[in-house]
């Protein structure tokens, strides 16, 4: 039973790395393709190794839709479109300062997801819940705005990166909301199925942006250059950390797994310090009050002995379902 737990902690600690490695690799990869054909790219070849291994694992008949195709839909261009396009798209933006401002909105997601219980269900949390909602707050508004707060204001830079990566998070935290409506799914065809309707919808706006101009199709030299980081970002935050977070929460719980989000920031931040940006006190401060607020969060949790409605994200239990992740 130890082994057992150890095992599913080890795969949530791999999850959630790869996650904080991730922003940094896709800083390195937007020099040579933009954050559009990148997910197009990162997701087109996720959805094909998934649908090769749902294809193996559960056979034709997981490709059903059962009447559902629209909720597929709907949900996978939540997490494959809304919120990749977008957290890509604001980091890119941003610039260097955009990858530590992602990896905050990242953790971000226990305690979004409470705040949209609380709006759109009137799930009321606890005081001291709605405490650790603020400082989470008070620590992403450090890391995104380094100090400047008029900076939230302008609509010409950091405002709209901001902006456009805290609609990604939501777009995501409503994808992981949309496992209880596949009752008796599998992780892995609730996954694949969104993942590839989500990624089609991603397609059809890059092809969009691109007949307009925003965006241009990258060379093949250009993904080639970027395709290191292209490999990891498919392999690791894409396949393994999904599967990977899926397995271990099983085995664990997702109070359990909420802990092992505070190595996201952690992560980012380790990393690029290696890498030699620049890292300001605000980034620090912003990280800590962020892993204070989730390790108080996930504490109270425990005493009060209830599930947490940030156990909407990656991955939760609903009936028979454990719902996917990046």
């Amino acid at each position: 039973m130890r082994s057992r737990t150890l095992f599913g902690a080890v795969l949530c600690l791999i999850a959630a790395v790869s996650w904080g490695a991730m922003f940094p690799a896709a800083h390195v990869a937007f020099q040579h393709i933009d954050p559009f054909c990148f997910t197009v790219i990162r997701y087109g070849s996720v959805s094909l190794l998934l649908v090769l291994l749902l294809l193996w694992k559960e056979g034709k008949q997981a490709f059903r839709l059962e009447g559902k195709g629209m909720q597929l839909w709907f949900y996978g261009t939540m997490a494959f479109t809304v919120y990749n396009l977008f957290i890509f798209w604001g980091q890119d933006m941003a610039g260097e300062p955009g990858i530590m401002a992602a990896s905050i909105m990242e953790s971000l997601m226990p305690m979004i997801s409470l705040v949209i219980g609380w709006v759109l269900f009137r799930k009321r949390s606890e005081p001291l819940t709605l405490v650790c909602v603020l400082v989470s707050f008070i620590g992403a508004v450090l890391v995104i705005t380094k100090g400047d707060l008029d900076s939230l204001t302008d609509l010409s830079g950091q405002g709209i990166s901001s902006m456009l990566m805290l609609i990604a998070v939501i777009g995501w935290v409503i994808y992981t909301m949309g496992g209880s409506k596949f009752p008796g799914w599998s992780v892995l065809r609730y996954t694949t199925l969104s993942c590839l309707l989500g990624t089609i919808t991603a397609m059809s706006v890059t092809a969009v942006t691109t007949m307009v101009g925003y965006t241009e199709l990258p060379s093949i030299g250009d993904v080639m250059h970027a395709g290191p980081q292209l490999l990891f970002v498919i392999v690791f935050p894409g396949i393994i950390a999904l599967l990977g977070w899926n397995t271990g929460v099983s085995i664990l719980s997702p109070v359990q797994g909420l802990l092992f989000l505070n190595f996201v920031p952690i992560t980012t931040l380790a990393i690029t310090i290696v890498q030699g940006y620049a890292i300001t006190w605000f980034d620090v401060v912003g990280t800590i009050f962020i892993i204070a607020s989730l390790i108080s969060y996930y504490m109270l949790t425990k005493a009060g002995h209830k599930k947490p409605a940030a156990a909407y994200l990656k991955p939760v239990r609903t009936g028979n379902m454990r719902e996917g992740v990046l």
